[in-house]
């Protein structure tokens, strides 16, 4: 079987990404050192799903602390694994708007630099492999705040006659907006990402994501929506909405969905893809909406509070458009509700949030 190489393997996609493609075979490299934790605190740490992969799969599963900043590490792994590089996903990344703003050429080297490491390794060691890269909405920077949003009272939301009701497709312009420092590094890698897929003629993609999340998402303070705020409402910490009167509307995507995207696009690559991609209408609900439902499902209170300033660039309305994706690659959809997400979520780690 070929080897799929799984940058950032400990966190929520890559983890997901190791998962899927080691049961059915595949040999797994992962490369993550566990930034996560510098970026978000120990309790933010990758190194137990690592742990756990590595009992999971002992055979199929091999995980390698490298910094995807350095260009030699990342190259040596590439050149080993040449001429069995099946599919390359990289998940990797500094992921918070508000981390950024602290430390912006982290960031930078992290989300821009690491990418073109990754790119610049897969063209000269596997230039046929598909390149499957977790870009992000934020890249389209505020862009859609200035939608003609309607309060409908636990959420805002597009008229049903707009164009862009069902999903905002990619034909939205990045130009001309605030993005945050997260969502510029990010832009600059996704760039990247169609450049080698254009210019070089390989099989990359860009799949702008909404909210990733799943029952593996270390939910922390500064990242991880849904995670987070069921962790909130588990342990009795309290939790803090940012601006828009919790108003405001996220697509969630389960990160198995998404796992799958990539898995489908391996099947039948193109040079140069761009999709936007999350859980769609389906799965949308605002910070309001899912407050309620974590109450539901947890059977507790969630103690919160309402900051009138929202985060630089943070978005009043996202629901990702699925329809070309859909198209391109008909045997794919997204499957999880957020109900579904959020009851995964808590089954999976009430136990351990409860006794924290």
């Amino acid at each position: 079987m070929p080897t799929v190489i799984v940058t950032g393997s400990g966190g929520l996609v890559g983890s997901e990404s190791v998962i899927h493609f080691a049961e059915r075979g595949w040999r797994v490299v992962g490369l993550e050192n566990d930034m996560r934790a510098r970026f978000f605190g120990r309790e933010a740490s990758t190194e137990p799903m690592t742990a756990r992969l590595r009992t999971r799969f002992p055979a199929e599963f091999r995980s390698e602390a490298i910094d995807i900043r350095d260009a030699d590490a990342v190259a040596r792994v590439f050149a080993r694994e040449a001429g069995n590089i099946g599919l390359i996903v990289h998940a990797a990344g500094q992921p918070s708007h508000d981390w950024a703003a602290s430390a912006p050429q982290t960031d930078f080297g992290v989300n821009a630099n690491g990418t073109l490491n990754l790119l610049e390794a897969a063209r000269r060691h596997s230039p046929d492999a598909p390149f499957a890269f977790c870009s992000t909405n934020k890249v389209y920077g505020d862009t859609p705040n200035r939608l003609p949003l309607v309060d409908l009272g636990p959420r805002l939301d597009l008229p049903p006659d707009h164009p862009w009701h069902d999903g905002i497709d990619t034909s939205m312009p990045i130009d001309a907006s605030t993005h945050s420092l997260f969502g510029v590094s990010k832009a600059a890698a996704d760039l990247l990402v169609q450049e080698y897929g254009r210019y070089f003629e390989m099989p990359t993609v860009c799949f702008r994501c909404g909210c990733l999340t799943g029952p593996n998402h270390a939910g922390a303070r500064l990242h991880g929506f849904l995670s987070y705020l069921m962790r909130c409402t588990i342990s009795g910490e309290p939790y803090t909405v940012y601006g828009y009167d919790g108003k405001q509307v996220r697509d969630n995507m389960h990160a198995a969905d998404l796992v799958r995207a990539f898995e489908a696009f391996a099947a039948a690559p193109r040079a140069g893809a761009v999709y936007n991609i999350g859980g769609g209408r389906l799965s949308s609900c605002s910070v309001l909406e899912a407050i309620d439902l974590c109450q539901d499902i947890a059977g507790r209170e969630l103690r919160w509070a309402l900051a009138d300033e929202p985060r630089t660039g943070d978005h009043r309305w996202w629901i990702s458009d699925l329809a070309a994706f859909r198209r391109d690659y008909p045997g794919w959809d997204a499957e999880h509700t957020v109900d579904e997400i959020l009851r995964e979520i808590h089954d999976a780690n009430a136990e351990p949030w409860t006794a924290a």
